[in-house]
């Protein structure tokens, strides 16, 4: 079995009943959205995880490395897609999974989170998810290896919750590239909340609001 990778652990309250594994974007690291413990209020006490991703080098940026969940090796990020790469931290991302579970939380109650490649990730992992995850936070970001997902999704995904939400104005993630990953999720009978704002590649107050009253709804 993989080895969980390393992270950073906070709980939001004494004998947590629910965990949140929350994926950071490239180039970041698992302190990237540790803000956010303090940012919503939920119902139950949850184990926040805040995985770093490996280093590795990143083709768009010249080989430079960087802590990356996969490779991007074009402008155009649906093109050319890092499946090894990908598949690597979905294993990865799973062993946090059983992690989470060996420790007594129920695969109901285990949310996967992430923005942009984090995202991609959390969308990727929870969709072929031998376990009934409790919910995907996918945020500015979109489905990586969509012509997979029909045949690999697992039938235990086809209820999993998932909540998306993309800046109209963002220039790292296309939001019509979002907009297409949202219908194609649709077409395959995937319940999606989508939310759009009027901002680059980021997250506003709005976006964190929102997120708060899905998972309260799901908790």
């Amino acid at each position: 079995m993989t080895n969980p990778l390393p992270h950073i652990t906070l709980l939001s309250g004494r004998d947590p009943t629910y965990s949140i594994i929350w994926l950071h974007g490239l180039g970041a690291n698992g302190s990237d959205f540790v803000p956010i413990v303090d940012e919503i209020t939920l119902p139950h006490a949850v184990r926040y995880i805040f995985p770093h991703a490996p280093k590795r080098p990143v083709t768009i940026n010249g080989g430079f490395i960087m802590p990356a969940w996969y490779d991007i090796r074009s402008d155009n990020i649906s093109e050319a897609q890092d499946a090894e790469g990908i598949r690597e931290s979905q294993r990865a991302v799973d062993a946090l999974i059983t992690q989470e579970i060996a420790t007594g939380i129920a695969p109901s109650h285990i949310f996967l989170a992430g923005f942009s490649q984090g995202g991609a990730i959390a969308l990727h992992c929870g969709l072929r998810s031998t376990q009934r995850l409790g919910g995907i936070l996918a945020l500015s970001t979109y489905l990586p290896l969509a012509e997979t997902v029909a045949a690999e999704a697992h039938p235990s995904a086809s209820k999993t919750p998932i909540f998306m939400a993309h800046g109209r104005n963002d220039p790292i993630v296309p939001y019509a590239l979002g907009k297409a990953s949202l219908q194609k999720l649709s077409a395959l009978g995937y319940s999606v909340e989508w939310h759009e704002y009027a901002m680059p590649h980021t997250v506003c107050t709005e976006e964190i609001e929102a997120i708060e009253q899905w998972l309260q709804a799901r908790m």
